[in-house]
């Protein structure tokens, strides 16, 4: 029996509770965990946003050492630090087939598997495969990478999705150009992740976006040169401080409708609108025909940093031992199992980068 934080039914709130989780089996491998990020995907797996099966574990971000592997498991092996995967490629479908992994088509397939019991013999699902916020998880093998050299393994849980999300988002998505100006629309973990990755790229001017004045020092410390309180003003804002012009690239990590619509209205005339937060499917976002004739901007949405973790784990732990990508700045708490729904009414409140679950 392990300590988990389980999401009941979609609406409820989460129970810090003990599951029984089964032996490794052939392709599977357990983990105890080091930490885990509380991400706002796993709040919008808690309110419907997204949906997955339920009752389920959360959390989808996360570190750990192998403790045992099942048969036919190669890649790792007992005593190993490893980084979950939550969103693993299947290798064979038409996504995989042209490289696009980040848009497998099976890449959440686990989720609808059982993954364990409450004492009371009830299945429980892995909410995103992983089903992090637990003392220990067994995974599908694809499903854990090997930790990078030099990056102590408490932090290396951000890889998992936030770093990995917002490095993609300016290095793979938006493709940002060393000289360009960026306007980043929401400093939580992803943002502070997606300055950073601005700041390697080159970019000139960044500006940072946030409904929160307390997070503006963070917002710079990340990268950002300038810092608005977002406002029905906050494109206007962007625009004064690019001499009128907007900005060549605005990052959306928010995934609201009105965040959406200033991120468009705040990048430049042929400019490049990247979003990366996820909003719900009855939201919606309005544009004229003739604006998008006129403006000739480009927006386009975002999965996962549009990421390869093989490819882009190694890359990122580089600049990260190099000193130009500061894991530990992201994280504004570190905190129990116990305390994840606590932590999550402060995320939906729009405080703090990223708390994280540490286990002893």
């Amino acid at each position: 029996m392990v300590r988990a934080a389980v999401l009941p039914a979609v609406g409820a709130p989460l129970e810090i509770t003990d599951i029984e989780l089964p032996e490794p089996g052939p392709g599977r491998v357990r983990v105890r965990l080091a930490a885990a990020g509380v991400c706002h995907s796993d709040l919008s797996l808690s309110d419907g946003t997204m949906r997955v099966p339920v009752p389920a574990v959360l959390g989808h971000e996360g570190s750990g050492t192998v403790v045992a592997v099942g048969e036919g498991v190669a890649h790792v092996r007992s005593g190993d630090a490893v980084i979950l995967n939550w969103a693993p490629s299947c290798g064979s479908c038409h996504h995989c087939g042209i490289g696009e992994v980040w848009l497998c088509a099976d890449a959440l397939a686990g989720a609808a598997g059982v993954h364990g019991r409450t004492a009371d013999g009830t299945e429980l699902h892995p909410g995103l495969n992983v089903a992090a916020f637990a003392e220990e998880t067994v995974v599908a093998a694809n499903c854990v990478l090997p930790a990078p050299e030099g990056v102590p393994l408490t932090d290396a849980a951000l890889l998992g999705c936030a770093v990995l999300t917002g490095y993609g988002a300016v290095h793979h998505s938006a493709r940002v150009r060393a000289g360009e100006t960026v306007v980043v629309l929401g400093v939580g973990g992803v943002g502070l992740a997606v300055l950073q990755s601005a700041r390697i790229a080159g970019a000139a001017k960044i500006i940072a976006v946030d409904v929160s004045p307390e997070k503006e020092e963070l917002a710079r410390r990340a990268g950002a040169t300038d810092y608005v309180i977002a406002s029905d003003t906050t494109a206007r804002a962007v625009r004064k401080l690019t001499g009128g012009l907007g900005a060549d690239v605005a990052i959306e990590c928010v995934g609201r409708p009105v965040t959406i619509r200033a991120a468009w209205d705040a990048t430049r005339r042929g400019g490049r609108t990247t979003v990366v937060g996820i909003g719900g499917k009855d939201q919606q976002v309005s544009f004229n025909a003739l604006e998008i004739f006129h403006w000739g901007r480009s927006l386009t949405g975002c999965v996962y940093g549009n990421s390869d973790p093989a490819r882009d784990l190694p890359v990122l732990a580089e600049h990260i031992r190099a000193g130009r990508f500061d894991l530990s700045m992201m994280v504004t708490e570190r905190i129990g199992l116990a305390s994840v729904p606590a932590a999550f009414a402060r995320m939906a409140e729009g405080r703090g980068g990223r708390a994280l679950v540490v286990f002893p």
